[in-house]
């Protein structure tokens, strides 16, 4: 939860941004938009207030080379891992970390939030009550020309549903309310005053409403208004859909009269432009509204002209054009892809994949897991969606700090030994001198931050960039950035990365590749050796992510492997080691 707010409060900044746009287009546009078309550019905003909310699942449409394969590991399914060389790496004893946004932030973040919807809950019921008092204290309409007059307007609009009208004292304009049982309720000092004229067009001004399923609309914005009652754009922005929503219905009722009754029904809003007042329910809708919405309306009122065909067409494709650039801004706002570069592209045309089921190995923890088979070029992946997400790559970064180290010349593969610092650390086997290989095997981490602190920030940035690790974004601390959540990476990622640093696609020192690649080897037995880098995250004391990545050589072939696994507590690099392992058995890899 506390993620989700800290990327929800991200989207109403952006949502803020778009509202701008929205209304810089309206202004420009506006002498090639009709009214109503006007109005209708705020449901494309509506739309986009609805997608952080939405499960955040990505559309794909590469299937023609995806296939469907059911894997089930035993989960008593176990590596026979039992070699000396392999009691340290089975057991990850890497530093942990902790995420840059403290998660009572988020917490903090959510408890106001909750708090302003509750109370705006509130404050809408009571509306609702006030409301419906007024609706129980209203009569049927006796007046029987005034009753023949709502009847004439029913069938000049072709509304065949019978609305009941009512009449009330406790209203100085007319409104009608409700989605399944609509109803209008006009004063009673309008039906006494006995002005025919204007009781007909507010009529009809309150029957666009129900044509145009404006009740409707309102449940929707008042739901937005609850979820969003921070977020002063966006009541601004309701405001000004109101706004033009009467516009709208004013310009529908211009074009059902004669050219001159259009002063007559400007006439109309003026003569009542002292006695409207505001409606007295979200979810009512009427003629009224303040004194410089009258105003608008009764400029547009003034300035109408019946629009040509040229005209509504051009409006039609100026609208188009308009919502087809805001959907554009659709998936920039999922929850999951609020945060910066979180999420990575993964191109799925011309590739072979295979989607496997392994939720009984997963069990509790959620996650992913990735195998890339190079030889036969085909991908195996576990919740695609998981492996395309991006995550702090804490210790599993720690192969690509040593080639930082050996490119940059501060250690080599004769010499890597660097001395310790005397510090006591929690773990006996940090407290020692250290070379690249004990480094890696017992993932110290103070080695590693030696080294990027040595070579410094630029040249870290320039690395990043080069080997295009993640959402290459470092932090300032050359001491955290891998495990603070600045630098981000995808399970499928860490196996291209690593298919690109096997074959040197780089373009290093062959020497330094093959010294890191030495570093990283845990097991040899009989046709295969394995090759890997545990990897843990640590939130409050928990140990929250686990990694394992790597690679598998066996018959002359070679296996990439990640697998990523998420959880609230008891979730390590040990935990992700032996569910790959596992897996890698019920796939006929490994023994």
């Amino acid at each position: 939860m506390d993620h989700f707010m800290i990327r929800f409060l991200l989207c109403n900044l952006l949502l803020s941004g778009i509202i701008g746009v929205l209304l810089v287009w309206k202004r420009l546009l506006k002498n090639s938009l009709s009214s109503r078309m006007q109005y209708n550019l705020w449901f494309l905003l509506l739309g986009l207030l609805a997608v952080p909310f939405l499960p955040a699942q990505k559309i794909n449409f590469a299937f023609q080379n995806a296939s469907a394969v059911p894997i089930e590991p035993s989960a008593s399914a176990t590596a026979a891992i039992q070699p000396s060389n392999a009691a340290v790496w089975i057991n990850e004893i890497g530093v942990t970390v902790s995420s840059k946004t403290p998660s009572g932030t988020g917490i903090l973040f959510c408890i106001l939030w909750l708090s302003g919807i509750a109370g705006m809950t509130v404050w809408l019921m009571r509306s609702v009550l006030c409301f419906h008092k007024i609706k129980l204290s209203a009569l049927p309409l006796q007046n029987p020309v005034v009753h023949k007059l709502y009847c004439d307007c029913l069938a000049e609009m072709n509304i065949r549903k019978k609305i009941p009208v009512y009449s009330t004292a406790f209203l100085k304009s007319p409104v009608i309310a409700g989605f399944f049982r609509p109803c209008i309720l006009l004063p009673i000092h309008l039906i006494s005053d006995n002005h025919l004229k204007d009781i007909r067009y507010m009529l009809l001004h309150e029957l666009q409403h129900y044509k145009h399923k404006d009740a409707l609309v309102n449940y929707i914005t008042c739901i937005a208004s609850i979820l969003y009652w921070f977020n002063p754009v966006v009541w601004y922005a309701f405001r000004e859909m109101k706004n033009d929503r009467e516009v709208a219905c004013d310009t529908s009722v211009l074009e059902m009269l004669e050219a001159d009754a259009y002063e007559e029904y400007g006439n109309t809003l003026i003569n009542f432009a002292e006695k409207v007042s505001r409606l007295p329910s979200p979810f009512a809708t009427g003629i009224s509204g303040t004194m410089a919405q009258m105003k608008k309306r009764i400029l547009n009122i003034a300035a109408y002209q019946p629009a040509s065909r040229q005209k509504s067409l051009h409006g039609l494709v100026s609208y188009m054009m308009i919502a087809v650039l805001l959907s554009g801004f659709a998936p920039l706002l999922t929850i999951h892809a609020a945060g910066s570069g979180s999420h990575y592209a993964f191109q799925e045309k011309g590739k072979t994949i295979a989607h496997l089921n392994l939720d009984s190995a997963f069990g509790q923890n959620y996650g992913s897991f990735v195998l890339y088979d190079s030889a036969s070029d085909v991908w195996q992946i576990y919740n695609k969606e998981t492996a395309a997400t991006r995550v702090a790559p804490v210790s599993t970064y720690k192969i690509y700090s040593a080639l930082l180290g050996l490119e940059t010349g501060l250690i080599s593969p004769e010499q890597s030994q660097i001395a310790w610092n005397g510090q006591n650390y929690r773990y006996d086997t940090w407290n020692t001198d250290q070379t690249l290989r004990t480094a890696m095997q017992n993932s110290v981490t103070w080695y590693f931050q030696t080294l990027d602190q040595s070579a410094g920030l630029p040249a870290i940035r320039n690395f990043i960039r080069k080997i295009g690790y993640g959402n290459q974004t470092v932090g300032e601390n050359p001491a955290s950035y891998w495990g603070d959540s600045s630098l981000l990476i995808s399970p499928i990622e860490q196996v291209e990365l690593l298919r690109k640093f096997y074959e040197n696609q780089f373009g290093f020192a062959p020497e330094n590749v093959e010294t890191v690649k030495d570093s990283l080897r845990l097991y040899t037995a009989e046709n295969a050796t394995l090759y890997g880098k545990t990897g843990t995250g640590e939130e409050n004391g928990q140990n929250v992510l686990g990694w394992f990545i790597g690679y598998l050589e066996k018959d002359g072939k070679v296996y990439y492997f990640a697998v990523n696994i998420q959880n609230e507590k008891d979730t390590d690099g040990t935990a992700a080691t032996a569910l790959t392992l596992e897996i890698l058995e019920a796939l006929g890899l490994w023994k």
